[in-house]
């Protein structure tokens, strides 16, 4: 049988939220699937699905359809159709905590405060799967939801472009060459 990966890219549904911080997961998985020569639109499990192969593998790459903190239906209802193991689901978010610009791979690990990765966590009934936390900056005068629901400033937007780039090319190494490679070669301060 075929050895199955999924991508989740989260983010909140509808043209209102596009281009917003907390969006970030849904422009990954848009220039992946780019990357990777298909598109993301057919609607099933609770998301919008792109399903390719991939050195080998099948390739799932989801935009689930509900709101952030809802995110963890769509995750539950593929990791369980397709019996797929949690270190073969990856998920991509912002993070407030991690400067505008540089991302951060890890194999498991707490949601952070993250709503989205805190339902993911709750409907799986674990933490041990792999994230990709892409760095957002912090929020100065707004209020938290303000602050993700808004689109970046220029300068702010000319470094998350820089880390979209990055954190395409760190899931494209965690696909062929696994966890610690992609953590040793994106991890680093600035992701030059």
């Amino acid at each position: 049988m075929t050895e199955i990966k999924v991508i989740v890219g989260l983010g909140n549904p509808g043209t209102k939220y596009t281009g917003t911080r907390h969006n970030i997961g849904f422009e990954i998985i848009d220039k992946l699937a780019g990357r990777l020569g298909t598109e993301v639109k057919k609607k099933k499990y609770g998301g919008l699905v792109g399903e390719t192969f991939f050195d080998g593998t099948k390739l799932m790459l989801v935009k689930p359809q509900s709101y952030m903190n809802r995110s963890g239906q769509a995750v539950a209802t593929i990791k369980g159709f397709f019996q797929v193991p949690v270190e073969n689901m990856l998920v991509i978010t912002d993070d407030m905590a991690i400067e505008a610009g540089i991302i951060r791979l890890r194999e498991q690990g707490s949601a952070g405060g993250h709503n989205g990765l805190k339902d993911i966590i709750a409907k799986l009934g674990t933490n041990q799967f792999p994230r990709l936390r892409v760095g957002i900056g912090q929020s100065g005068m707004l209020t938290d939801v303000d602050f993700v629901l808004s689109r970046p400033s220029a300068e702010d937007r000319e470094l998350i472009e820089k880390a979209v780039e990055n954190a395409v090319n760190a899931t494209l190494c965690w696909l062929t060459q696994g966890a610690e490679t992609a953590m040793n070669k994106y991890n680093v301060k600035n992701n030059g």
